[in-house]
């Protein structure tokens, strides 16, 4: 019979085996939960790698990269591209219609026939001077002619003598000269009076009227009635003819080789606004300008209504001459510092990154002068995911 002693000390046997039960079954749970995150873990890593591969000098994309699906490629294709050249100018007259009214002698204008901006045909009279100098060369005509009329009826008188044998030769000889000299000087000093315009039979000894010499407008105006002019170098007025005027644009040194004369250019000037003008170029420069490396190129323009004042800005677009181009889309281009780069596809999802050299835009595309060849495939949208 067991004493309560010993009774008492049997559970104290089995709490060994208890413990080592409880032992067990933590690490089981421990292990069933380190099971079920090992489970998750390798539930959510994905089966394949997504990101673009880098191999050398070329992009992979693996096939279940959500790249594939925002990367559009597209053919490179040869087009016809008109190129435009785009320069800065400004309108002008046409120097042969326009005339700076320069009186050729000095004298006070006692009238204005014409104001600023009237209008004006040729011969018509612009102003009125009381000139001094005229009046001397008027007397020094009427000397010639007087002088003229004295040898002829010397030479005359000479002549019948001569032929009656009552007078010598060497008399005969020396009226000759004299009427030679004398017709001389009357035709020089009738010649200085047509220069300044008076002619030989003039209402007026002193005063003298300058003409239109075209027909056009007085566009300045420098004297006053009343005011004495004696700087035969500045004009008292201009007159113009503005019914043509030309737009004057400086053409850049590597752009001469595409401008050619009758080709059409686009204007646009700054005082009239979304109002573009057409013309046709009328004359190419032939001397560089060295300092701005620009040749002038003038575009004549139909301004019967005026519209188009000598001294406007305006821009004027050249039609450049059709050439087969490689166009892309701005948006395949990539910037890498001094370098323009476009992917290009040598394999289903793999592209090569390739420096190309960009010409002129038109038309929201870009011309590829130089890294591309018709044909190939190209990354047009999306290519900067790829790009460092």
């Amino acid at each position: 019979m067991q004493t309560p002693t010993t009774r008492q000390r049997l559970p104290l046997r089995r709490q060994p085996g208890l413990a080592l039960a409880a032992v067990c079954a933590a690490c089981i749970a421990l292990a069933g939960c380190d099971g079920a995150s090992l489970s998750g873990a390798i539930a959510n890593t994905p089966k394949h790698n997504t990101e673009p591969v880098r191999e050398g000098n070329f992009i992979t994309v693996p096939e279940a990269s959500p790249l594939r699906a925002r990367l559009q490629v597209q053919t490179v294709v040869e087009q016809a591209l008109e190129r435009p050249i785009e320069v800065p100018g400004t309108i002008e007259p046409d120097a042969a219609r326009l005339v700076k009214i320069v009186p050729p002698m000095p004298g006070r204008i006692v009238r204005l026939h014409a104001a600023l901006g009237d209008t004006v045909r040729k011969g018509d009279p612009l102003f009125t001077l009381d000139s001094a100098e005229l009046s001397a060369a008027q007397g020094e005509a009427s000397k010639a002619r007087a002088a003229l009329l004295e040898a002829k009826l010397n030479l005359d008188r000479q002549r019948t003598l001569f032929e009656a044998e009552i007078a010598a030769r060497k008399d005969y000889e020396q009226a000759q000269l004299a009427y030679a000299q004398a017709n001389s000087d009357a035709v020089t000093t009738a010649a200085q009076l047509a220069q300044l315009g008076a002619g030989t039979a003039p209402q007026s000894h002193r005063q003298y009227t300058m003409h239109a010499p075209l027909a056009g407008r007085v566009i300045e105006l420098e004297g006053a009635q009343g005011g004495f002019w004696n700087d035969n170098g500045a004009p008292v007025m201009t007159v113009a003819d503005l019914s043509t005027v030309y737009l004057a644009a400086s053409v850049s040194e590597k752009d001469i080789a595409s401008i050619f004369v009758g080709q059409p250019a686009e204007i646009l000037l700054n005082a009239y606004p979304g109002k573009p003008v057409t013309g046709k170029v009328r004359y190419i420069g032939e001397i560089l300008d060295p300092d701005t490396r620009t040749v002038k190129v003038r575009v004549a323009i139909d301004n019967a209504d005026g519209r188009y004042r000598p001294g406007l800005f305006a821009k004027v677009t050249f039609a450049g001459e059709k050439h087969a181009a490689l166009l892309v889309p701005p948006s395949a281009l990539l910037q890498s510092g001094l370098y323009t780069r476009v992917l290009v596809e040598k394999a289903p999802l793999r592209f090569e990154p390739r420096v190309v050299t960009t010409g002129a835009h038109a038309d929201g595309q870009v011309e590829i002068l130089a890294g591309l060849k018709a044909g190939e495939r190209i990354v047009v949208k999306n290519g900067v995911l790829l790009h460092d």
